[in-house]
């Protein structure tokens, strides 16, 4: 049986420290930055052709923030990743994603641990990690933390196209 959705918490002090594996992704030449207004459409079309309409729209959400609460993971002009917070809801971590051509390099955790440490800075204690699909990720990567049920998240009645 699948394990139901759920949300996690993060205690956003004593994060782990993620600047060597940055430095890795850098000597890359991939570059993890927030994208900036003229990019709009540019990242909602990449993340809708990647993963889905829905997620384009919370990177709408996103965008509509000053500064954009969003990072992109990019090299030589094309996007292998993305992570959104504070889009949806306030205090939330996603959407995140990786193009699968660029897994398991590591683009994921950093691009969480940037997301993380910008919610630290805006002055958060904790984060919540929104609809969880792969608990085990987020539990070795930053201690994660199940919410007990939270399986009726803020996604539960979303209307479906």
């Amino acid at each position: 049986m699948e394990d139901p959705i759920r949300d996690m918490l993060v205690n956003l002090s004593g994060l782990p420290s993620f600047h060597e594996l940055e430095e890795s992704i850098s000597l890359q030449q991939i570059l993890i930055r927030q994208p900036i207004a003229p990019e709009r459409s540019i990242v909602m079309d990449w993340v809708e052709k990647h993963f889905a309409r829905s997620w384009a729209d919370e990177v709408a959400a996103a965008f509509s923030h000053q500064p954009i609460t969003c990072f992109v993971a990019q090299k030589e002009g094309e996007i292998l990743g993305f992570a959104c917070y504070e889009a949806t809801k306030k205090n939330f971590f996603g959407p995140t994603g990786v193009s699968e051509t660029a897994r398991g390099m590591g683009l994921g955790k950093v691009l969480l641990m940037k997301s993380l440490e910008a919610m630290k800075n805006m002055g958060y204690a904790y984060a919540i990690i929104g609809g969880v699909r792969a608990p085990s990720f987020y539990e070795k990567a930053v201690r994660a933390q199940s919410i007990a049920e939270s399986g009726l998240s803020i996604y539960q009645d979303m209307l479906k196209a």
